[in-house]
């Protein structure tokens, strides 16, 4: 049996100020460099949204499998990092413990949840979140992978375009790879590496 819509389908979306409030907060993500390659004098390096960007397209051209829903991982893929509008991009090397980065990440989705008005829209927004932060369903296993996969993959186009030794970024990520379509990937990236 289909369930009932809502009774004001409005009062679960984000009224226009809470939505361009949301949106003016994750502005940060297209103006904050990610701290890796700034740290590795990369010249120009990646915004957080130019890596959530690849990452969505990543999803939407992945293969399908079994079980994975590639809409809600293009989803999931686009609001991965989205707490680093507020807390800025943290790198292991920080020394940030992984409790507290998760404790700053979850108290800045919490507050841009609550600029976005709560309702469907944010519930939304934090389920895709936690599950992938969770690592708790086949497509956040597929969008953890495709997050490491376009690191390499960047990693691979800075050595190319600038001459940098980027090695540490595939020693991070090697045998760590969840899915086939990770590890298919990377291989291939890898692959490519070794030609140049």
């Amino acid at each position: 049996m289909a369930s009932l819509p809502p009774s004001n389908p409005a009062a679960t979306l984000p009224s226009a100020s809470s939505a361009i409030d949301f949106l003016s907060i994750c502005h940060r993500l297209k103006t904050t460099k990610r701290t890796g390659w700034v740290r590795r004098d990369v010249k120009n390096p990646e915004s957080i949204a130019d890596h959530m960007h690849r990452m969505g397209l990543m999803a939407l051209i992945a293969p399908d499998a079994p079980g994975v829903d590639r809409n809600k991982c293009v989803k999931m893929a686009i609001v991965h990092d989205i707490a680093e509008a507020i807390v800025g991009d943290i790198c292991p090397d920080d020394g940030i413990p992984k409790e507290e980065k998760s404790r700053r990440e979850q108290e800045a989705l919490d507050r841009m949840c609550n600029v976005l008005g709560g309702g469907s829209t944010a519930k939304e927004v934090a389920d895709l979140w936690m599950e992938y932060e969770a690592n708790s369903s086949p497509e956040a296993k597929l969008v953890k992978d495709l997050d490491k996969v376009e690191m390499i993959l960047q990693a691979l186009e800075y050595e190319n375009e600038q001459g940098k030794d980027l090695d540490e970024f595939f020693q991070s990520t090697a045998g760590k790879f969840q899915t086939e379509t990770g590890k298919a990937w990377a291989a291939e990236i890898v692959s490519r590496r070794k030609k140049n």
